[in-house]
Parts: C-alpha cells; structure tokens; sequence
C-alpha cells in the first residue's frame, strides 16, 4: 500500500509521454528533454512541500527533501479508531514493566487463590447439606446463569463508563458475600436456599468483573504488551488453581469449611487495594447518545460485519459445548473408569493446571514467533486429538500425561484467541466484543455440560469425551478450508 502524496526526485517517474504513453523511471523517453523532466519533477517537490503541513518544520530541522516531506500512510477503511500499530516483538513478561499491572496482578493472585479455596469449599458444603450430586450440580448451574442474563449489558457498561470503578464495584460485592457465608456457616445457620441465593449474588459480581477486567488490561499495559497481559493472566489462573485446592483441602481438615470463605473475603482485599493505588488519568465519560440495547446491538453488529472475529467468537463456543466439558467428567473416570478415587482425581485436576500454567508462563516469556492464527488452529487440533487419546487411555500414568497437555494446547488456544481478539477491536467496542466472548466461553458451558452428561450416561464418559473431541476436529476442519484469514492472521 503506498503512502498519499510524497515528493518526486527527479528522474524517478511521474512524466507523461504524450496523451497515451507513460514511463515508471529508468530511462527517459526519446521524446522528453533530460532538463524538461527534471523541470517537471522539481515542480512537483515544491508543490508537495508547499501541502505538506509539516514541511517547514522539516527545513528549520536540516533533513533531506527527498526523506522528510513525505505524507503520513493512508488511513485504512476497517481501522475506525486509526491504522493499527506495525507488529512489535514481543518482550518476556513485558506487561510486568508497567506499574499499574504489577499491583493489579499480585492482588489478582491473591484474589484468585481465595476464589479457588471458596470454590473447593463451596462443594463440600452442598454435599454436607444436601448429599446430593443433582443439587450439587443446580448450585454450579446458578453460578453460571448470570453470565447469560448480564454479560451482555456488563460489555456496553464496560465501553460508557471507569473501568476501575465498575471492577472495585464487583470486588466489593463479591466480598461482601464471602463475609456472609463465612458467618452463615461458622455459625451454623447457613440453608441451602440461603447458599443458591449468594451464588447468584457471586455470579453476577463475576458476570460484570470479567468482561470489564478482560477490557481493562489494553488500559494498564497498552496494545504492544497486551498479549503478554492475557497470558499472565492465564498462568496466574492456573497456578492458583493448583494452589486453592490443596490449601482448601488443608483448611477444611483443620479449621473447617467457614474458614475457607474468610480466606476468600480477606484476599478480595488484596485485589482492592491494588485497584485503589493504580495512578490512571481522570475518566471522562462520552456523552451517550444511544440506548443500551443499541450499543450492544452495535457490538454485535461488528462481530457479524469482522469474518474473522465472527469465526474466533464462534470457535470458542464450539470448544465450550464440545470438548471444555472434558472437567465434568473427570470424577467418572476417576471412579470408573481409571478406578483411582478421590486421591486420583485431584492428581488429574493437578496434572490439567500444571499444563495450563506451563502454556501461560510459555507465552508471557514472549518467545513464541508462531502467528497467532496458526497457533490457534494448531492448538485445537491438539487439543482435540489430546483428548480423544485420553478417552481411550486405561493407564493412570499415560492419562495424567495426556491431561497435562490437554491443559497446555487449552491455554495455547484461549489465551490466542483472546489476544487477537482483542488486537482487532477497536477501543469504543472492546468491552462489548469481550463480553460476547465471555458469554460464548462461560455461558455455553451448561449446554455442554447437558450434552456430555447426557451422552455419558447412555454411552459412557469416554465416548461422550471421545464424541465430543471429534466433532471439534470436523469444525476445525472446516475453518481451515473456509476462512483462510485465520491461517493468515499474525
């Protein structure tokens, strides 16, 4: 693509021959005197100096005409908020050089660490209320069910409003409700319609927080390290997800389930300290001049118009219904099928989340030189071949093996996805792009859960694994014949 306007040296093109002919440089026609044509080019500088706003300053500066007067690149028709960045190299752990990301992060940790020894306790007290597996898994469902009735709304609000203070806002809901059922169940009043209804409380404070903070990153870190951005934060999920359980499992022994909420309420501190003492300019809001419906309307409009976003939208929520599920039924092949018990299947949660944070520490560390697009599709791939052999496995040893690599192509594929996603939206829609993406990654993992668990119950887990991987396999091969854009996409 070549730049608009831009000096002429002389000799270098831009004469005609007459009415019909015309020359690209090199030698100059018979018909054109060499002094006419430097005449000519020499015309041509002046008058591109004289509409270069910048060509005055370049003159008091001492550079080169034939360098300094020279248009900035044309503006691009699919780039609405300016052309994009020219691709930099990607620095390890770049995202860790910027202030206001190192104190949201550790707070994260933190944050993060507690929500896994809540989410761990949170299991073992349904079961001592209820001992059922059925109410069990309604208390799981209603966790998810604000995802699909806020995340839409979260995304605009993300776009038109601070994004600090709409996270502090959830932060501080969701601690509130840790502190209540720490109370609830030290105190031995807790029910469990009591408990639904805090997990919907939860589940809303998540539906808002994650769109919004997925958003947030671009703000702390800028464009050039975002992706370094997504994948630390990755590996902070996973890392602490090997960590909360095991910590969990210690509390629980020792100071019982309450003790687990409290841990989970004082880390919602951390994160909430670190939000208050990032230094970000003053928000200014936009003068609103649309309705909500109409500017997620308009985000999902963009989504439609972007084959590519389209098709990344869509394949995460592929991945959700047909293969994500693959967590759902790791207790049955513990049991049944591997008939290695609980001890057994906390060692393949492990065996997951040590994967899954070996991708995310890998792609922070900023080696990677594969085009993101490829390594999408690489890591579906994998991923989907990972657990159709994984379905198949009848040795422990050969199936913590598979499992850790099922989490290593599953962070590959996310955390890619993510980033360019994000590198593709503009500014004003990212919140709003996130949240459809949220609700595709979180909101469909009900729909695949009902549809592995109903396979499984007929067919058994493995098949219902193995099913579920190879209909990911077919969809994958269809994107690669038919949007040749992602093999492209850097």
């Amino acid at each position: 693509m070549g730049t608009s306007g831009g000096g002429r040296r002389p000799g270098t093109g831009g004469a005609r021959c007459g009415p019909s002919r015309r020359w690209r440089g090199g030698t100059l026609p018979g018909k054109i005197k060499p002094d006419q044509a430097l005449r000519t080019a020499a015309r041509t500088e002046v008058l591109t100096q004289e509409h270069n706003p910048g060509a005055d300053a370049a003159r008091e500066a001492g550079v080169p005409p034939s360098s300094a007067f020279r248009a900035p690149p044309t503006q691009l028709p699919d780039a609405p908020d300016g052309p994009r960045e020219a691709p930099v190299s990607p620095r390890a752990f770049g995202a860790l050089r910027h202030r206001n990301f190192r104190v949201f992060y550790i707070g994260q940790l933190l944050s993060l660490t507690g929500t896994w020894m809540q989410t761990t306790a949170q299991g073992w007290l349904v079961l001592e209320l209820t001992n059922s597996a059925l109410r069990l898994g309604i208390v799981t469902a209603v966790t998810s069910i604000p995802t699909l009735l806020f995340t839409l709304w979260a995304g605009d609000l993300a776009d038109r409003h601070d994004k600090r203070r709409i996270i502090l806002i959830a932060q501080c809901v969701a601690l509130a409700a840790a502190l209540v059922l720490a109370v609830l169940t030290g105190t031995g009043r807790i029910t469990y319609g009591v408990l639904l209804a805090l997990v919907f409380v939860l589940g809303t404070a998540s539906a808002f927080e994650i769109p919004t903070r997925q958003s947030f990153f671009v703000d702390l870190v800028g464009p050039a390290d975002l992706p370094n951005a997504i994948a630390l934060n990755s590996a902070a999920f996973n890392a602490t997800r090997i960590v909360g359980p095991g910590l969990a499992g210690a509390v629980i022994a020792t100071a019982g389930v309450a003790a687990c909420y409290a841990a989970n309420a004082v880390s919602y501190i951390a994160v909430i300290t670190g939000l208050l003492m990032m230094r970000l300019p003053r928000f200014t809001p936009a003068e609103r001049t649309t309705s909500t419906v109409e500017n997620i309307r308009e985000g999902l409009a963009y989504i439609r118009s972007d084959r590519l976003v389209r098709t990344l939208v869509w394949l995460i929520a592929a991945m959700s219904v047909t293969a994500l599920p693959y967590a759902m039924l790791l207790p049955v092949f513990a049991r049944d099928v591997l008939r290695v018990g609980a001890p057994g299947l906390g060692s393949l949660l492990a065996a997951t989340g040590s994967g899954a944070l070996v991708a995310g520490v890998a792609l922070a560390s900023g080696r990677s030189r594969i085009p993101r697009g490829r390594l999408i599709i690489g890591a579906t791939t994998a991923f989907a071949v990972v657990l159709m052999a994984f379905a198949l496995s009848r040795t422990y040893a050969l199936s913590l093996v598979l499992l850790a690599l099922a989490g290593f192509c599953m962070i590959l594929n996310n955390a890619s996805v993510n980033a360019l996603l994000q590198s593709r939206t503009p500014d004003r829609l990212r919140g709003r792009v996130m949240s459809v993406y949220v609700f595709m990654f979180i909101g469909m993992t009900p729909l695949g859960a009902l549809q592995a668990g109903a396979l499984a119950r007929w067919m058994g887990a493995p098949f219902a694994l193995a099913c579920g991987a190879g209909v990911l396999l077919l969809i994958i091969a269809w994107v690669v014949t038919h949007i040749p854009e992602l093999w492209a996409a850097e």
